[in-house]
């Protein structure tokens, strides 16, 4: 009889630490991002988001993640001279490695304004303890300029081509979206310049597209792009949608053949009950699966920005992600 009790005392205690991990896991704190990118160096994953300075993370295994730090101390040498207004928030990078080195792309604002630019900076390494860790800035990439430019010059993001050539997508409402081929060196526009144009609203009011993305799949380049309102809390009302060209310069067609210059894209995945404002995609291939990485509006936490890094699965050689990953791959931020 002593040892039941003893059995049933330990079970008790048993159930009780078993509940106040359940809690402390539904309380943990999750990363908090808008517009998150990824790349991986080593063992380690990264991610960088919009922020002062450039916020990132680093985590072993993409669950748990830390944060290591701002990509810049000081804002950007230029930025005022683009943007009298930009408040030391830059928006939207892009990280690409090429050459042996790391490129963050990133974008200098006033916010419903295209009075914007898109700068580089370059390091050797992610590791902050690494002795080469060293961001070192090249300034301007490419500048839109009101009245002169209909294209926004912010949401940058990389892709080489079969031949190994890079470009840059970029673009947010106005006219749409534009892919722009770089120089090697990856800091320049490459000349003579050659550009285009990879999707479009044009009959809706202010054309709310933005935060293109391509990635290499299946024998096909595949357009993500983000429609409609995005950071408006949970009045927002982002969502993915994607096209996919045998050529990186497109036409970018939807599964009903429509091009996404025309307005065209089919859907990707949009918010629920649970969640809103799903948009500012990437995605990436890591140790053999893909995944679509973007941020989320948690209806539970007033709409606060979550990173989420869906699994992506093919159909007909078109993505597919499950909504129901939302609630099950949540991201935990641990104090180092």
């Amino acid at each position: 009889m002593k040892h039941a009790k003893k059995l049933i005392q330990a079970g008790k205690l048993l159930g009780v630490s078993t509940l106040l991990c359940l809690a402390s896991n539904a309380m943990a704190k999750q990363v908090e991002v808008h517009d998150p990118v990824m790349t991986k160096e080593g063992d380690t994953y990264y991610v960088f988001s919009t922020g002062m300075g450039i916020t990132y993370y680093e985590s072993k295994d993409m669950k748990e993640w830390q944060l290591t730090g701002r990509v810049f101390k000081d804002e950007p040498s230029w930025a005022k001279r683009v943007a009298a207004s930009f408040d030391g928030h830059l928006w939207a990078p892009d990280i690409y490695q090429k050459n042996g080195k790391f490129y963050l792309y990133y974008s200098v604002s006033a916010f419903g304004k295209n009075t914007s630019a898109i700068g580089v900076t370059v390091n050797e390494t992610l590791d902050p303890k690494s002795p080469d860790y060293k961001w070192i800035d090249h300034g301007i990439v490419i500048q839109s300029v009101p009245e002169r430019d209909n294209w926004n010059a912010i949401d940058p993001a990389i892709i080489e081509d079969d031949n190994g050539t890079p470009w840059m997508s970029f673009g947010s409402f106005w006219g749409g979206l534009k892919l722009v081929k770089l120089d090697d060196d990856m800091v320049r526009i490459a000349q003579p310049q050659e550009w285009h144009s990879i999707s479009a609203r044009p009959n809706t009011e202010h054309g709310p597209v933005e935060a293109p993305y391509i990635f290499k799949k299946n024998g096909y380049y595949y357009l993500f792009v983000s429609f409609d309102k995005c950071c408006q809390g949970l009045d927002s009302t982002y969502n993915v949608r994607v096209g996919r060209s045998k050529n990186v310069a497109g036409p970018y067609l939807d599964k009903e053949g429509r091009d996404l210059n025309q307005g065209g894209g089919s859907l990707v995945i949009e918010g629920n009950k649970d969640w809103a404002a799903l948009g500012h995609n990437a995605a990436y291939t890591f140790d053999g699966k893909d995944y679509l990485v973007l941020h989320a509006y948690e209806t539970a936490d007033n709409g606060l920005q979550k990173l989420r890094i869906l699994p992506m699965t093919w159909s007909d050689n078109w993505p597919v992600v499950d909504s129901k990953d939302l609630n099950k791959r949540k991201t935990k931020l641990i104090e180092k």
